[in-house]
């Protein structure tokens, strides 16, 4: 048993002739599948609240501390999606790494991952969805917007906007990649907007005291705030840069465009973060900015009412790309999971008309509808965090062990500096880690458990190595 656990899968291949996936996106629509996936709920959302509640205007070195850590992680990302290959992103990369046991691990926390981040950001499109109807006159009652434990019946946006994504997947990747630069394009333009308005009407007076937090303190209730406790709550702004890697078996040239997409996506929006929440605590004290809308709540107290509508329409389109983007990469993960045999092979099936994996958008569009619909997510969104940053810690570790076991393998992309930006990956990400609630850690290390058993009930028995 235990050579099945740590035996490895040989190097795959970018070809991937045989999976039935459309080779169809571009070095350019991988990059927007990044900001896609990226620019949403931080920017529009986070900013705020980690300036109102743990940095204050030093929210700016939270997002430049989060960037680092992602950057150190994106390198080793593309060193890794332009060698390596598959659809599975750190799954992938830690099964020829560290053996079929770690792969499965993480693949198990990548799908905690993505669909509770899919279900999160579901509600806070919900919320925005709710209060334009509001602003037109046609608000939706209350039973329609909330979820039981809240007092309504279902949060219907939420659940609708899941499914209706879903039947955007299933017509294919290039569709969907089309309708995401799309809606890209919109949420640039009010970033833009914001900028040119906000530039204008900064108060340097709003950016003292600068660090009211400190560095790092934690209060008696548990909860921690300062600079350190923001770029822990802030990194949710860049989950889903990884995702770009998910799309190698539909990139027309992975070798080159997989490096290219993420490493600019992740480089773009970083800049864009620091940008936009130094000019927002430049223009509002950040006492004001606890709102769930605090870019445009901005532009209302500033008077400009036509510029915060806007604001709301790239919103809107802004949290659906980020939903998109996340959702395509679950359904990724878990078809190349199924083709390794760690999940039934129900879920590897191709559409040959669309190319795409029927079965598993279909299966998971409705169960994150379900799930957005009828739970109030709150601080389940945390779990988002530290599995996407045990991830990235893993992805780190692979380019190191790989320099060591296998230095003659082919690496069109090499992360500069190796082996010392994937250690200061791994240091990076590992303490933001340590900067999470301890409660978020007791339920990641439930769901992992229950993982470690499904492994050992099913997966070990049915996967393709553990039969060769």
């Amino acid at each position: 048993m235990s050579m099945q656990i740590f035996r490895t899968k040989p190097l795959s291949s970018n070809e991937h002739s045989d999976t039935g996936l459309k080779r169809c996106l571009s070095a350019w629509d991988l990059a927007f599948l990044g900001i896609g996936a990226i620019i949403g709920t931080g920017i529009f959302v986070l900013t705020g609240v980690a300036a109102a509640t743990q940095s204050g205007p030093a929210v700016v070195l939270s997002f430049v501390i989060a960037g680092f850590a992602c950057t150190f992680a994106a390198l080793s990302y593309a060193e890794l999606a332009a060698a390596i290959g598959g659809c599975g992103s750190a799954y992938g990369y830690s099964y020829v790494a560290f053996g079929e046991l770690c792969a499965f691990i993480i693949g198990w926390d990548l799908l905690l991952e993505y669909s509770i981040a899919v279900a999160t950001v579901a509600n806070g499109w919900s919320g925005y969805f709710c209060n334009t109807l509001t602003a037109i006159g046609l608000p939706l009652p209350d039973a329609l917007t909330k979820a039981p434990e809240l007092g309504g019946i279902i949060n219907l946006p939420a659940s609708v906007i899941i499914l209706l994504l879903m039947g955007l997947l299933l017509m294919g990747a290039k569709q969907s990649a089309k309708a995401n630069n799309a809606m890209v394009f919109v949420k640039l333009i009010t970033i833009a907007v914001f900028i040119g308005v906000a530039a204008f009407n900064v108060h340097p007076e709003n950016w003292q005291p600068f660090m009211p937090f400190g560095w790092f303190q934690t209060l008696p209730g548990g909860q921690t705030t300062g600079v350190l406790a923001g770029a822990s709550l802030v990194f949710f702004a860049y989950v889903g840069f990884d995702a770009v890697s998910t799309a190698t078996e539909e990139a027309k040239n992975p070798q080159r465009d997989l490096p290219f997409g993420i490493v600019a996506s992740l480089l773009f929006c970083t800049v864009i973060y620091i940008v936009v929440s130094g000019l927002l605590t430049g223009v509002v004290n950040y006492t004001q900015l606890n709102v769930s809308s605090p870019v445009a709540h901005a532009l209302n107290l500033l008077g400009y009412t036509w510029a915060s509508a806007l604001i709301s329409t790239g919103v809107i389109a802004g949290l659906s790309t980020v939903m998109l983007v996340l959702y395509y990469a679950l359904t990724r993960i878990i078809f190349a999971m199924s083709r390794d045999g760690l999940l039934s092979p129900y879920f590897n099936k191709v559409n040959p008309k669309t190319q795409t994996p029927v079965r598993v958008i279909v299966i998971c569009g409705v169960i994150m509808s379900l799930i957005a619909g009828f739970i109030p997510l709150g601080e389940l969104a945390e779990l988002v965090n530290i599995g996407t940053l045990a991830a990235f810690v893993l992805v780190c570790l692979g380019v190191i062990v790989l320099r060591i076991t296998k230095p003659e393998m082919p690496r069109p992309f090499r992360s500069p500096l190796s082996p010392l930006f994937p250690v200061l990956g791994v240091l990076s990400c590992g303490a933001l880690m340590a900067f999470l609630p301890s409660l978020t850690w007791l339920r990641f290390i439930v769901w992992l458990v229950i993982g470690l058993i499904v492994y050992f009930v099913y997966s070990i028995h049915h996967s393709k190595l553990a039969k060769a």
